[in-house]
């Protein structure tokens, strides 16, 4: 028995330092890195910028690995028909990818519904300034959401590749801001 509880000691460190290494996202109070990019609301491409989008209210930025993959169309589905929830929050979303913009054009009307902006990064500068880019497949983004509050700052993030709770939880967390950084326009 004593043999086996160093070794489970050994286990847990080890897989700890997994799990903080393969998590590594801006922590919450740290700047993030205020870009502009090509993204497309509709099928339509614009200049997207996120200092402007703060200006109006918290911004969720969330970064998926590939459009149109099984889980990134749940995803965007799921923040189509949550997207309501969060203007009456007055907070925006915007999904952020690797993938080029006329890919990205599509999939804003299939996926996204048309109801709110998915950004083009094909250089991945704006995911790597979020510590976005998939360790085990640099050429993705990670499935990484943060909460943004007007004042550039993280409020909240949530790193799981599967794509069931980023909505919930990005919900919860703009709810969770203090009235005055929620409601500000």
């Amino acid at each position: 028995m004593a043999r086996s509880l160093p070794h489970r000691i050994a286990c847990l460190a080890f897989f700890a330092a997994l799990t903080n290494t393969a998590s590594a996202a801006l922590d919450i109070g740290d700047p993030v890195p205020k870009f502009t990019a090509n993204a497309a609301l509709g099928g339509k491409t614009f200049r997207y910028s996120l200092a402007e989008a703060l200006a109006k209210g918290p911004v969720v930025v969330y970064f998926f690995p590939a459009a149109d993959s099984s889980d990134c169309s749940i995803e965007a589905h799921a923040f189509a028909e949550a997207i309501d929830q969060f203007a009456a929050l007055g907070a925006s979303v915007i999904g952020v990818s690797a993938d080029d913009i006329g890919t990205l054009s599509k999939f804003s009307v299939k996926s996204c519904q048309s109801r709110f902006p998915v950004a083009s990064d094909e250089s991945k500068a704006v995911i790597q300034g979020f510590d976005a880019l998939m360790q085990t497949r640099p050429d993705f983004a990670n499935r990484l959401s943060y909460v943004i509050a007007p004042d550039g700052k993280v409020a909240y993030y949530y790193q799981n590749l599967n794509p069931d709770k980023h909505v919930e939880r990005m919900l919860n967390a703009v709810k969770a801001l203090p009235k005055t950084t929620a409601a500000s326009k």
